[in-house]
């Protein structure tokens, strides 16, 4: 599998860990909240976009799809360079330096204006090859897919195209809190993984999100846990709420995208929460983007890989994806059942005491031994 975050330090898989386990690093710490997959309390939020999509019977973490701000920044900045050596540096020209000749002033707009085509041209070029890059590497990427029916992880191997199906109960996940020295200097680091070593081969299989905060990579797998107790059923209960996202909206961002962000910019004019100049430069961004553009060309994108990615996948893992009766729809565990219901009970009663704290006092009731 990929890992999203090399630089993050990884999980000891030397030993045997439980949900509530903390093990100390370099600046830091790793906290482990499966196996036994137990609620932490936080709210299920997919804040870093690792959920891809979700249906009533599998969730895929790790896909993801092309963003509007991409192709918002192509445009903006290809029109904006336009913009500036064709209409500004002219208009400056003229303001100070009001004597000017116009053969002179004919010379150096010509030079604007061929300096603005020239190199709008290279740095759109330049951009829409970085931004091309990204859109590979998605097409490439295989999700882990999460099959709360069968109870049962998938990971699949994007060079081997090898499956390994893995028991959700039996799935490793952790948060990462480290101090690292970069370029820029010493930052704190935020991470959620989740992870299994590989039975027949040893291989460790995971995949890894940089979060911006601690609660917010629990948050990012307590997303996943409550889809799996079937507590959440929809992308939207668990993406940002301050996204401009309508419920019935595409898994992918468009110009639906845009459309709502509008609609929230008149419900904030409306309400006076935004002044008219805050207001007027907002939309003048928008004209410059090229208004709906971004958005319907990252559809464009995002319908092309909706149609690629499944062919990634061998044809046993979209036969196992497939929805089952209700009847034959797997059980959580006893072990799992009565610890969760301890949970829940110790943390109605102090909802401020830590997962670590609450997770070993449920193990000790329950008399679950590490």
């Amino acid at each position: 599998m990929r890992n999203k975050t090399p630089d993050l330090p990884q999980p000891e898989l030397s030993q045997p860990h439980r949900a509530g386990d903390t093990q100390a690093i370099p600046g830091g710490r790793i906290t482990y909240l499966a196996p036994l997959p137990l609620s932490t309390g936080q709210p299920p939020l997919d804040m870093s976009k690792a959920v891809s999509e979700l249906n009533d019977t599998w969730l895929d973490f790790g896909g993801g799809w092309p963003n509007v701000f991409g192709w918002q920044m192509i445009t903006a900045g290809w029109c904006g360079f336009l913009l500036l050596c064709v209409l500004v540096f002219p208009a400056l020209v003229l303001m100070l330096m009001p004597s000017i000749s116009s053969d002179n002033f004919f010379f150096l707009y010509r030079l604007f204006f061929w300096s603005g085509l020239v190199g709008g041209a290279a740095g759109l070029f330049l951009m829409y090859i970085g931004h091309y890059m990204g859109i590979q590497d998605l097409k490439r990427s295989i999700p882990v897919r999460f099959n709360r029916q069968r109870r049962e992880v998938c990971f699949t191997l994007t060079d081997t195209q090898e499956v390994v199906f893995v028991p959700w109960e039996s799935l490793m996940a952790w948060v990462v809190e480290a101090r690292g020295a970069t370029q820029y200097g010493v930052q704190q680091q935020y991470g959620m993984g989740v992870g299994y070593a590989h039975p027949e081969t040893g291989k460790w299989l995971k995949l890894e999100y940089v979060s911006s905060g601690l609660p917010l990579a629990i948050s990012n797998w307590e997303a996943i846990r409550a889809y799996m107790d079937y507590e959440v059923h929809s992308l939207h209960e668990i993406q940002d709420p301050h996204l401009p996202r309508g419920k019935d909206d595409p898994p992918w961002e468009g110009v639906h995208t845009l459309r709502n962000a509008r609609r929230g910019m008149r419900e904030r004019r409306a309400k006076g929460e935004v002044g008219p100049v805050f207001a007027f430069f907002w939309y003048a961004y928008h004209v410059i983007e090229l208004w709906n553009l971004p958005g319907y060309l990252t559809e464009w994108e995002a319908k092309r890989l909706m149609k690629s990615r499944p062919k990634l996948r061998p044809a046993q893992v979209e036969e196992w994806s497939k929805p089952l009766p209700k009847e034959q729809w797997a059980k959580p565990s006893e072990e799992l059942v009565r610890l969760s219901a301890e949970v829940r009970r110790l943390r109605e009663e102090n909802p401020h005491r830590s997962i670590e704290e609450i997770f070993a006092d449920a193990y000790r009731s329950q008399g679950v031994v590490a």
